[in-house]
């Protein structure tokens, strides 16, 4: 089913896309037709968004289970730390990397000089609500007030919290916990077999997201802006590699059979440019790639906090073209300045609508850029933030993959199989996540 299932997102990909663009086309340029192109919208936004809706239906369970049992088995609170220091040196080198990059791609490409544009009044808006973030707000938002309503709002950073406590309390009582741990482990395989009946549904949401989006905006505002996505995707690319083949020196040849596991997520998260979308199927390609869930299921969910790593470059690749098409001048100094602040805000972005736009907005302000330059980009940022969301896909794999081999813990990989097991019987001791202590 695995292979399957890659062959009828992709085919979804290229029939959705087809559908939007034939809508596009036929429909626009009337009152009548932008009516009936709004109709379509509404009807094809809503399998998408009952797909993201399952998605997010089993995202808390899966977090929590598998965080929970991994720190149980992990041993102690040192074992905890080592490997939270290792993941976030890696997670502060990764964003130094992405910013960096973004940075020489965009001076070097220079998408945004000869656009000319007047600057705006000082009073012009970008539209983009920035009184979600806030740095203070961000620290004191870490902690949960309850864990059951961080797992009613899937918020990725409050759950680490509570299993993080959770699972050192329940290996500090030791035995008494065993039954709960064996608990969590039967739901961990319930959560991933929940997981291969959603994913079923995959193909009709990438379909529908993808001709929703052409739809609606239509190929014509990709050329607008063709030589900025394409710059911003030949940086995405080099990160990329850069990602792989710092993986490559620590991992060694196994690193280049990782993109054979990561397809179908990778894939998912380009589709649906929905990180969450991503999730679960990455949690499984990692096990199956040789990742101890332990290791995985702690590594994971920090990067989906402090390691979105597409995003990051997107951020100065932006606020730098911004600047370029107003014809405004920043030294290297200035945008080094740039840079170390994305570093820092960058972290705080979980759970906030249109992260990126948000970060870019603020920064843009900081550095007297007009910030209704983000309009420029608002058009195009849905397709933008496909690229984005495939690499954090592939940065937090990455991730958790090299941690793997820092703690000396990198099994054998796994067949590439599909994630639904059997509908008949209970699963068996083989089953990926099954039995934490092979790992």
């Amino acid at each position: 089913m695995g292979k399957r299932l890659t062959w009828f997102i992709l085919a979804a990909l290229l029939l959705g896309g087809l559908l939007g663009y034939a809508l596009n086309i036929s429909l626009s340029g009337t009152p009548e037709g932008a009516k009936a192109i709004e109709n379509w919208a509404y009807g094809l936004d809503i399998p998408t968004q009952m797909f993201l809706h399952l998605i997010k239906m089993i995202i808390a369970p899966l977090v929590v289970s598998t965080l929970v049992v991994g720190i149980a088995h992990m041993g102690g609170g040192g074992a905890i730390g080592r490997v939270g220091l290792k993941a976030f040196f890696w997670f502060v080198c990764a964003s130094l990397v992405s910013l960096t990059l973004g940075l020489i791609f965009v001076n070097l490409l220079q998408p945004g000089v000869g656009l000319n544009l007047t600057i705006p009044a000082a009073t012009a808006s970008s539209g983009v609500d920035r009184s979600s973030f806030d740095l203070a707000k961000f620290f004191i938002h870490i902690v949960p007030t309850s864990g059951i309503d961080a797992m009613a709002s899937n918020d990725i950073l409050q759950l680490v919290i509570f299993s993080l406590f959770f699972g050192v309390g329940l290996a500090a009582i030791g035995e008494k916990g065993a039954p709960l741990v064996r608990g969590l482990e039967a739901l961990v395989q319930v959560m991933l077999t929940v997981t291969g009946y959603v994913m079923l549904f995959a193909p009709v949401a990438v379909f529908c997201a993808v001709a929703k989006a052409l739809a609606t905006k239509g190929i014509g505002v990709v050329g607008d802006l063709a030589f900025f996505m394409g710059s911003f995707y030949l940086g995405l690319f080099a990160l990329w590699a850069t990602l792989l083949g710092a993986c490559f020196l620590i991992v060694g040849p196994r690193t280049r059979t990782l993109l054979r596991y990561l397809r179908d997520p990778i894939l998912l998260g380009f589709s649906t440019a929905s990180s969450e979308a991503a999730y679960p199927r990455t949690l499984d390609a990692l096990d199956r790639f040789g990742v101890p869930p332990r290791i995985a299921s702690f590594v994971l969910p920090l990067g989906y906090s402090f390691n979105l790593d597409g995003s990051m470059m997107y951020m100065t690749f932006a606020s730098i073209f911004i600047a370029q098409a107003y014809g405004i001048h920043l030294d290297w100094m200035t945008m080094i300045q740039m840079l170390l602040i994305l570093m820092v805000t960058s972290k705080g972005i979980a759970g906030v609508p249109r992260a990126s736009l948000v970060v870019i907005t603020g920064t843009l302000s900081h550095f007297n850029i007009p910030e209704a330059g983000v309009l420029l980009i608002l058009a195009v940022d849905h397709f933008l933030d496909m690229g984005r969301t495939a690499t954090n896909v592939i940065g937090n794999a990455v991730a958790s993959v090299v941690v793997a081999r820092w703690e000396g813990k990198l099994d054998a990989p796994q067949p590439i199989e599909p994630l639904v097991p059997p509908v008949q019987g209970p699963a068996t001791e083989t089953e990926s996540f099954q039995d934490y202590g092979r790992h």
